[in-house]
């Protein structure tokens, strides 16, 4: 322990001695600039850094310059600093820094391109220069933002020591463009150390890039095998790291890992601590445990790029794994060539966890296909390694200026299908649930036009998913056909008329009860208003008497002038016809006749849990039988991810689709929105997001990367709202106060957590477990879905605090860890001890499935390091 601290001592002392060094080389002068433009003041961003006002860095007074605020603020971006404020220009202006003259330079400009001073976001054209180097030519933060489906943008550039030592940053309106204006958020100007040496040129042998005299754009840095990591955890450089699997080409995705407590990331003089941060060094993708299928596939990562420029591409290496030469040694390929043969990370690093980087230079022309850069790793079977396999901790890609001094490239043109998505997204939005989802959000993220651009990117990716391949990924046998494109084969209804606008496969249909239309109109009295139970975005319940009136049922009837719900429809339909549980509202049947979706339920007696904890005119429950009402919930949910022959994914889990039944059983509901979750191969499913705010895990919401933590976070969310007995989002509430997520965790960290609990239900719980359910909930609604337990876990945890009610002495005694950490595998254990009395066969496709998998399998799911 020792010998450790005193090695982390000396590493924090050789950097801060080389900091100081480079200071003195340079001259003295400022270490860094964070500018907010147009502030009137100085603010401090989510991370905590202080942003300062821009206008003593005006090179000289400029007329035609205003200070602007953004007139409405985007949910996604990460603060109001520095993206709510920004300056104008209406003609060339410039920005003077006095900077280090010897010392190389982050050079960071931040845009969100949103209305200012009543200005058309979509005039914004101008170009951007850094002294000599053109960064930015008739540029379009609108357009970039809106191609790239994000709400703002960040440029960043390194640029090389200026020996004047004063940089200026010119921007001027585009002449191309009548009415073209120039607005600018932020800027950032950081120190750094010289991180670029020559780089080998693929393609031509040994001949090398010099990048010193160069200016440089970074169009990506991904923390390859591992999550993103922000600027304040990036050794000082304030770099932002991004997680790889968006890039991956093909399902064929390899696996992560991360080191034992035992391995510790070494750097050396070659490889100081801001080449890259410890978090990109202690995890990795590698291909994966199976030498014969290492050798048939490549593991792959595609880049959207600019054609006729240079590129360096930086592979980050740390083999944390093994520790002997030639146990692992494999090809890199870039843009197809062989960058690199037989690479051998312990070779190049000399022992186990010791990073190492390698430069690639590739040069991209305009031929076809060139708007793309491909990476590859392959085994190299001719060394005859210990194992075919391939490792890659971290990868950048830098973009060189051409000989010029250009860096510029053109704006991405966004899709037809992404314009005219924008173009009806009003119209085509309808919010989901009882209340209006429009207000919520109005009251949260202050205006619904911020929304409203949630929507588009929303419907553009559901477009662009469903268009490019004619299904959504990761749904594999389950995936619920388009209207069009299918018809059942079972093409009478029971009233014997045609059902030919039919939507489901002929295998949901064969499993599921059809009604005619006439029967459904005879339960509900031709859907009389009395008979209304709920209302959702899919449309009326009814509560209906069918058989002859001996049988009561839900019947959910969507809105009949309306083109929306099918895909819901479908995915109900093909989910619930298949799964038999008893934590889960059984479907009987359906009718789809004359144009009707119509959905037929187990009436459930008892309504919705929400009616029974707020909002409702019923007696309040119990402790003891909220804490039961979740442990059924959560049961539910466990079978939902393991149980079945794939992971399905709830997604829309909140307390308005946990039903009761007459005996107080609950049972998980509203199968629309679900999704089959990720194969072996993969830790996620990329898809548009879905569900209702207050319950979106923010995780999924930032990434479009749904994982089973995602109902996991959904279901924390609903524990808080049975234990304090109030909604998710309440706008009525002071701003910290709104979302219940942030408020209960804020109250649990300060221990102030029983103010806030519902006072119904005050002396009911005992102490311990009390404290066991408050500690479970806090834990689903961690940050990082790593973070948070798996369903099995939740499930055994809330049990736990159910035994620690009742027996509280006996309880305590018969547990050693008291967190249930991995009691159950997160995709195949299924809780026998406390579930299995409740666990039903799952029927798919006709066929009987065991959710015990053998060790063999078990061990390909989570694959562990050799």
């Amino acid at each position: 322990m020792k010998g450790r601290l005193l090695f982390h001592l000396a590493c924090i002392c050789a950097a801060l001695n080389a900091v100081h060094v480079l200071g003195k080389r340079s001259g003295g002068g400022s270490q860094s600039y964070v500018i907010a433009c147009g502030a009137s003041r100085r603010g401090t961003d989510s991370d905590g850094r202080a942003w300062s006002p821009d206008s003593k860095f005006l090179a000289s007074p400029v007329a035609d310059s205003v200070p602007a605020e953004a007139q409405s603020q985007d949910p996604s971006l990460p603060s109001a600093v520095p993206y709510m404020s920004a300056r104008v220009f209406t003609a060339p202006a410039s920005y003077r820094f006095p900077v280090p003259p010897t010392a190389r330079l982050w050079l960071r400009l931040h845009f969100y391109p949103s209305s200012y001073s009543n200005l058309d976001p979509a005039n914004s054209y101008f170009a951007a220069a850094a002294n000599e180097f053109t960064l930015l030519n008739n540029f379009s933060a609108s357009i970039t933002a809106q191609a790239l489906t994000q709400a703002y943008i960040v440029r960043e550039f390194s640029l090389p020591p200026v020996g004047s030592g004063e940089l200026n940053i010119t921007f001027t309106p585009s002449t191309a463009q009548g009415g073209a204006y120039v607005f600018i958020n932020g800027i950032e100007i950081i120190r750094m150390p010289e991180i670029f040496g020559p780089a080998k040129m693929v393609g031509f042998g040994d001949q090398a890039v010099a990048v010193d005299g160069s200016s440089l754009q970074t169009l990506y840095r991904l923390n390859v095998g591992g999550q993103y990591i922000p600027p304040t955890n990036d050794s000082g450089l304030t770099r932002t790291w991004y997680d790889d699997t968006p890039y991956l080409f093909g399902a064929a995705a390899g696996v992560t890992s991360q080191p034992d407590g035992n391995v510790k990331i070494r750097y050396s003089q070659d490889v100081p601590e801001y080449i890259a941060p410890p978090d990109v060094y202690s995890t990795a993708r590698t291909m994966g445990p199976d030498p014969k299928v290492n050798q048939n596939y490549n593991l792959t990562w595609v880049f959207q790029i600019d054609a006729n420029f240079t590129y360096i591409v930086r592979f980050h290496f740390c083999d944390f794994l093994l520790g002997k030469v030639n146990q692992r040694v494999f090809d890199i390929f870039v843009n197809n060539q062989t960058a690199q043969a037989a690479a051998d990370v312990i070779a190049w690093s000399g022992s186990e966890g010791a990073p190492v980087y390698k430069d690639f230079a590739v040069y991209v022309g305009d031929g076809p296909g060139d708007e793309q850069l491909w990476v590859a790793l392959h085994p190299s079977v001719s060394m005859q390694p210990e194992y075919y396999d391939a490792i890659l901790n971290g990868l950048e890609i830098f973009k060189m200026n051409d000989s010029n001094g250009n860096l510029a490239g053109p704006n991405p043109v966004p899709s037809q299908m992404l314009l005219h998505d924008e173009a009806e997204a009003d119209k085509k939005f309808a919010p989901s649930g009882p209340s209006s989802t429009g207000q919520v959000i109005g009251g949260v993220v202050g205006g619904v036009l911020g929304f409203a651009v949630v929507v588009s990117v929303c419907l553009l990716m559901w477009h662009r998913m469903n268009g490019a391949s004619g299904m959504e990924p990761g749904v594999g046998r389950w995936r619920p056909l388009h209207g069009s494109s299918c018809t059942s084969t079972a093409s009478k209804s029971v009233s014997g008329k045609s059902n030919n606008s039919s939507h489901l496969t002929s295998l949901a249909a064969g499993l599921c009860r059809h009604f005619s239309l006439f029967e459904i109109k005879h339960a509900t009295k031709n859907f009389n208003e009395s008979q209304v139970i709920g209302v959702g975005g899919f449309g009326k319940v009814y509560k209906g008497m069918i058989d002859g009136g001996s049988t009561a049922v839900a019947i959910k009837r969507s809105n009949p002038s309306s083109e929306q719900g099918v895909h819901e429809f479908q995915t109900e339909i093909e989910m619930l016809s298949k799964l038999r549980h008893k934590h889960l509202v059984s479907l009987i049947g359906f009718c789809e006749e004359d144009g009707a979706m119509i959905l037929v339920y187990d009436y459930m007696a008892n309504g919705t849990l929400r009616e029974h904890i707020y909002r409702g005119d019923k007696p309040p429950l119990s402790w003891k039988q909220r804490l039961e009402i979740c442990i059924g919930a959560a049961r539910g949910l466990h079978y939902l991810h393991t149980g079945a022959k794939y992971t399905i994914i709830h997604r829309d889990v909140k307390t308005t689709n946990i039903l009761l039944d007459d005996k107080w059983v609950a049972k998980v509901s509203d199968f629309g929105l679900s999704k089959t979750g990720p194969n072996i191969n993969q830790t996620h499913v990329s898809t548009v997001v879905k569900g209702s705010f207050g319950y979106l895990d923010p995780e999924y919401f930032r990434r479009q990367q749904l994982t089973e933590k995602s109902d996991v976070y959904s279901f924390g969310v609903v524990l808080f709202e049975v234990l304090c007995a109030r909604p998710a989002l309440d706008p009525s509430l002071p701003k910290e106060q709104v979302s219940l997520a942030d408020w209960a965790r804020q109250c649990h960290r300060k221990g102030t957590l029983e103010d806030i609990v519902d006072p119904r239900i005050e002396g009911q719980a005992s102490p311990e477990c009390y404290r066991k359910f408050a500690d479970t909930a806090g834990k689903c609604l961690a940050d990082h879905g790593l973070d948070r337990p798996s369903m099995g876990d939740v499930l055994w945890n809330l049990e736990l605090a159910l035994q620690l009610q009742e027996n509280p002495g006996e309880a305590a005694n018969s547990i050693e860890d008291g967190d249930g950490e991995n009691r159950h595998d997160d995709r195949h254990g299924a809780p026998r001890s406390t579930a299995g009395g409740d666990e039903e066969t799952v029927v798919s496709g006709g066929e009987i499935h065991d959710s015990n998998l053998d060790e063999v399998f078990s061990q390909l799911v989570n694959p562990r390091g050799r």
